[in-house]
């Protein structure tokens, strides 16, 4: 989302880098390309203004100007600032700081996914807080709203408030508590209607549901892919309803990240929530000094870490660990391990949370880290009999021939697949043989292709 800010933001620091000082004059100049990258993100002008002169104070400071690594300072100012504008460090948590039911009050306009995105916190709720949630759909304009919400409320595992034909939005809402209140429920998300442009009637509708229910949550929900409009809406919700906090759907999108950027200074209200993707479990806390560190290609590990432990099978990971350290590491596995892989989502927004991988994806472009390979690779060996995924060795020319036409793919496709394998199991046996010591002590020039056991080129000289 944040691609093309990030890639002169980056820019701009590199240079700045590369000089052995820094005059007031070099200051000025980046700046200015700071305020253009910013514009051109869709970044709101007040938050430009305030951003590029935080910066700039910070970088006119003799710390910086007479300092050794006057870009990496930079670097730093620049981060704190992103961070700043972005709501400060630290996640912001929901609050459910009341008498229970606590209710949360879901408002925006229609198609920002403020019905998905009910869905969605109902899940995390009920599964992380282990909270008893009751999710109401109070959407009477909408054909089927009511029915779309029952629905994800059985996907999420949550009950949903039977539908009552005739009823209207404030008639719902003091039966969604009432009920709440009855059976116990920790938790009610109020599901209000959206419209497609903003208007009184609705803004009048909210702030009576608002005054019955008297939410500890207010969340505006806005889509990331409208960029200044998302802005603008926000700062109409914030002052005809109050808003406590914003939830940001489509930040998988190619949308520039302005609105990001600009909502914090805009509403007064944090970011708390993100959502990438349709799927329910697609809801992320936000965490602004780790959105500061992609945009700066400074890498997200800590959420890299998270988004492991959320979605992979440790104890299949154990096992395939296991097997590749002791050198039997068959097809079988490989499939598994791409089956583990893709359920972190797409190989691109995996690099995007890797330091300095901004740069090694703009090299090699979206295409080479397409999951295509992925997909072809499954095909191959679901190709294969038994015998050839245990055994890859037994695969020649004739072998091949037929697992080329049962998958749809090419020879050279099953060649490029077995050779592959083949440098990873060479690999794995080396690491197995130095172990970590020898691996330590050698570095990774003995897993090179005629470096194994020893530590360099000839005579022991390291490579390059």
């Amino acid at each position: 989302m944040f691609e093309s800010l990030s890639g002169r933001l980056s820019g701009v620091i590199d240079g700045l880098g590369k000089r052995g000082a820094l005059s007031e004059a070099d200051v000025a100049e980046a700046m200015r390309e700071v305020r253009l990258a910013m514009l051109d993100a869709d970044v709101a002008l007040p938050v430009v203004k305030d951003f590029v002169n935080k910066v700039r104070e910070g970088a006119v400071g003799h710390e910086v100007l007479d300092s050794i690594s006057p870009g990496q300072a930079v670097a730093k100012i620049v981060n704190d600032a992103l961070i700043d504008a972005l709501g400060g460090a630290g996640a912001v948590p929901l609050n459910l700081n009341a008498v229970p039911p606590a209710p949360i009050l879901m408002v925006g306009l229609q198609g920002s996914g403020k019905t998905t995105t009910s869905g969605k916190i109902a899940l995390r709720l009920a599964t992380r807080e282990k909270k008893k949630v009751l999710l109401a759909s109070l959407d009477t304009q909408r054909p089927a709203a009511q029915l779309q919400l029952q629905q994800l409320a059985e996907r999420a595992g949550v009950t949903s408030l039977p539908i009552v034909a005739g009823q209207t939005p404030l008639e719902i809402a003091a039966r969604a508590m009432d009920t709440g209140r009855r059976e116990g429920f920790d938790v009610v998300i109020l599901d209000t209607a959206g419209r497609l442009s903003i208007d009184e009637a609705l803004m009048e509708e909210v702030r009576q549901i608002r005054a019955a229910t008297n939410p500890v949550e207010t969340l505006l929900v806005v889509d990331a892919m409208t960029g200044q409009d998302a802005v603008n809406t926000a700062k109409i919700f914030n002052e005809a309803v109050g808003v406590t906090g914003v939830v940001m759907t489509r930040m998988d999108g190619d949308a520039r990240g302005g609105a990001a950027l600009s909502m914090r200074a805009i509403t007064g209200a944090p970011i708390k929530l993100t959502g990438s993707g349709e799927k329910l479990d697609a809801l992320e806390e936000f965490h602004p000094e780790r959105v500061a560190g992609r945009i700066l290609g400074l890498g997200d590990i800590a959420g890299l870490v998270e988004k492991a432990a959320d979605t992979l099978d440790h104890e299949e990971g154990e096992r395939l660990a296991k097997k590749m350290m002791a050198g039997k590491f068959d097809l079988d596995d490989y499939v598994s391990q791409i089956k583990q892989i893709k359920k972190m989502g797409s190989i691109s927004g995996i690099l995007g949370m890797l330091p300095g991988m901004g740069k090694l994806k703009d090299a090699i472009g979206d295409k080479d880290l397409d999951t295509t390979i992925f997909k072809r690779h499954e095909a191959i060996i679901s190709s294969m009999t038994k015998a050839e995924r245990k055994t890859p060795d037994i695969i020649k020319a004739s072998r091949k021939k037929r697992i080329a036409a049962g998958s749809g793919t090419t020879v050279q496709d099953v060649n490029k697949l077995l050779k592959q394998f083949d440098d990873m199991s060479t690999m794995m046996k080396r690491i197995n043989k130095l172990g970590m010591k020898g691996l330590m002590r050698q570095g990774l020039s003995a897993l090179m292709p005629g470096g194994a056991g020893r530590p360099g080129g000839p005579g022991g000289r390291p490579f390059g």
